[in-house]
């Protein structure tokens, strides 16, 4: 069997190919290589003839599964190995569960699935566990992955940080400052780490000759992905494994993952369809013009479960246009409510929308500190219930996090967030505002409508203690 070169790879993708531990796990940045040079050294060891244990690879989403297995493919043809693609197997008939397998002469296989824990019960053989983080449950996936080597092979994690709460901190924190119980041999890459070992002059080498980034420098380079970001928070913790500190976000990570959409799932609806919708819709406008954007979030319920239709965002459009838009989704027959920002300039938006389509329909909603807690506790709730289902988006995420809950000297609650370049949380207030629209119905037939006044907030202060 050929071997590569050295130089055929990054130092820290040399490290983390050599690395030979029963239990390593890696902390990194985002897009450097990590899962390409992971499906090498997994060729390495299973195609020998000596080789004893299969490979258990768990990705993020199917889409990621056929990639990865894809890389290992490239890689037994590089190496001139003796293997055959068999395709998508189902590997566990009981709960229909399916994998893309590479087999080697040996006999011996690379199974690549999709996140389903479940997927991992009941085999013997190496672990890969990537992009960690990002499965909806990743405490689930550890402990019916981990014993499936105890008659050998590895288990080895990969991913970036998706907040200080989730299970792949912990473990990175118990290595780092709890003596490291569990034995795990630890490697942490971030953004600065790949460029000084010659990220971006292999990343040259793959873009096209009129690509701005040949151009850059390491440091151009940097201040590039940086300014790419959604936000700071989102910057430190793709880029520079820094976690974002759940205990001050008002949704964690777990909570807004348990209820994306999967990434190759679509979501979005047609007016054409939405017209054709035979279960209520619900709308939820925050209004904006030049600083803030205008977000229209469309609610279909069905089941109990308020599914995320259609998400218009405009920015520095004239009232007119936004008008049109959002008359077009008043118009659809089973737009039940449409709840509107009616502070400052969504004022006149709503009272336009009010004459035009009535007040039953068209509700106003004045941004006051106790309406924004009455908004925003459901909205919470309904992502502890896993009763809404939102676009796998990573301006949708940095939205839904940077809404921060404070507790003023006088022990009132507020609700905060800073106005990035995206926005002012705009994404959240209009997911809000639509699942307020969905409430149900009150005894006399009439929609439960936002009371401004704090002696007629749905949360008292017990409430609020418990669900902080």
């Amino acid at each position: 069997m050929k071997a590569l070169p050295s130089k055929f790879f990054l130092p820290y993708q040399a490290k983390w190919i050599k690395d030979d531990s029963r239990l390593k796990i890696m902390q990194k940045c985002r897009q450097i290589g990590l899962s390409w040079s992971t499906a090498y050294a997994l060729d390495r060891d299973t195609a020998p003839s000596d080789a004893r244990n299969d490979v258990w690879v768990s990705s993020r989403d199917d889409i990621q599964a056929r990639l990865f297995l894809e890389d290992c493919k490239a890689f037994a043809g590089i190496l001139q190995m003796a293997a055959a693609d068999l395709g998508e197997q189902v590997v566990d008939p009981d709960r229909k569960i399916s994998a893309y397998v590479l087999q080697f002469a040996n006999g011996k296989r690379i199974n690549s699935m999709s996140s389903n824990p479940d997927a991992q019960a009941g085999k013997r053989g190496t672990r890969v566990l990537d992009e960690f983080a990002l499965h909806p449950d990743p405490r689930k996936l550890y402990a019916i992955a981990y014993p499936g080597i105890t008659w050998g092979g590895s288990m080895q994690i990969i991913s970036t940080h998706r907040g200080s709460q989730n299970l792949f901190n912990e473990l990175v924190q118990e290595i780092l400052h709890k003596g490291n119980p569990k034995g795990f041999s630890l490697h942490t890459v971030t953004l600065q780490d790949a460029i000084d070992q010659g990220f971006l002059e292999k990343l040259k080498t793959k873009l096209p000759p009129d690509d701005a980034r040949q151009e850059m420098d390491a440091g151009e380079y940097f201040d590039f992905i940086r300014a790419g970001c959604p936000d700071e928070e989102t910057f430190q913790q793709e880029y520079m494994c820094q976690p974002s500190d759940d205990a001050s976000a008002f949704l964690t990570y777990d909570l807004i993952r348990g209820c994306e959409y999967p990434a190759n799932e679509p979501w979005e609806k047609t007016i054409r369809e939405l017209a054709e919708c035979k279960n209520p819709l619900y709308l939820g406008v925050d209004v904006g013009r030049d600083h803030d954007l205008t977000v229209m979030w469309l609610l279909e319920k069905f089941g109990g479960v308020f599914f995320t239709r259609k998400k218009i965002e405009l920015r520095g459009e004239t009232f007119d246009s936004q008008e049109q838009k959002h008359n077009e989704l008043l118009s659809l027959p089973m737009l039940r409510r449409d709840c509107i920002d009616a502070t400052g300039i969504g004022r006149q938006f709503a009272e336009r929308a009010q004459q035009r389509f009535g007040t039953y329909k068209v509700e106003q909603v004045q941004f006051t500190g106790p309406v924004k807690e009455e908004l925003a506790y459901p909205l919470r709730a309904a992502f502890e219930d896993k009763s809404v289902r939102i676009p796998n988006d990573e301006l949708v995420r940095a939205d839904l996090r940077a809404v921060k809950k404070e507790t003023t000297a006088s022990g009132n609650i507020r609700f905060t967030a800073d106005r990035g370049k995206n926005g002012h949380a705009d994404r959240f207030w209009a997911l809000a505002l639509a699942l307020h629209a969905g409430k149900d119905i009150g005894g006399g037939g009439m929609p439960v409508r936002i009371d401004a006044r704090p002696a007629r907030s749905a949360f008292n202060r017990k409430d609020r203690s418990v669900l902080a």
